[in-house]
């Protein structure tokens, strides 16, 4: 699989892909240039079990990002390279207490939501233990309210007050959470629980770098 020029940000993505979504947030508010590659997570049995992505990505998952020479996974893994990397327009706090709130807003999407809903674990629900779907839509939303309830607590509490999820500006916390509304619109969940986080949708997708990212703009959009 081609590699990219040395210097050039490529970003392995899918457009439906939570994960992915987060990184393309972080490229943009960062304002940086970079490639898309696409990699179809369903057609052929999902590209990303080909041959040549697994060696890129032995997970085979996405996203996968390709930059100096360097080829990095994990999408808040990518995010905080990004921000050490390229310290312009900063994704996380100069203080330790505001970095450790961040990372935590970001950790409750990126650890203990989306890892139980994603593809392959639908997937494995439905092929391997034969789940039916209206079980399986009620796995996901449980889930979803259980994670965003944790999330409009922890927002609408103690350093709430800001615009965004930490203060007056986006970053790595608020490129975590637009994915998973986006995912919780899509899955029908009722939002109307958490108005914390539907003000904070509001004023991220008012921005160009989150607009720009959404699922339906991108190349690949089905």
């Amino acid at each position: 699989m081609e590699q990219g020029r040395e210097g050039d940000i490529v970003l392995y993505t899918y457009w439906r892909s939570s994960a992915a979504y987060r990184v393309r947030i972080g490229l943009n508010l960062k304002g940086l240039a970079w490639e898309p590659r696409q990699v179809h997570l369903v057609r052929d049995g999902g590209e990303q079990r080909h041959a040549s992505y697994r060696a890129l990505n032995p997970q085979q998952l996405v996203p996968t990002l390709l930059h100096g020479g360097q080829v990095l996974t994990q999408s808040v893994a990518i995010l905080e390279y990004l921000d050490e990397a390229f310290p312009d327009r900063p994704l996380l706090p100069g203080d330790a207490a505001g970095r450790a709130r961040v990372r935590a807003l970001a950790q409750l999407v990126a650890c203990d939501i989306h890892p139980i809903n994603n593809l392959r674990v639908m997937q494995y629900l439905e092929h391997t233990l034969q789940v039916p779907a209206d079980e399986r839509t009620r796995w996901t939303l449980h889930w979803m309210a259980e994670g965003l309830a944790a999330m409009e607590t922890m927002l609408a509490g103690s350093g709430g007050t800001g615009t965004f999820c930490h203060g007056d500006g986006p970053g790595l916390a608020d490129a975590c959470l637009l994915p998973q509304l986006y995912n919780a619109h899509r899955f029908g969940l009722d939002l109307s629980a958490y108005p914390t986080l539907q003000r904070i949708e509001a004023a991220c997708l008012a921005l160009p770098a989150f607009d720009a990212a959404r699922p339906e703009s991108q190349a690949d959009a089905a």
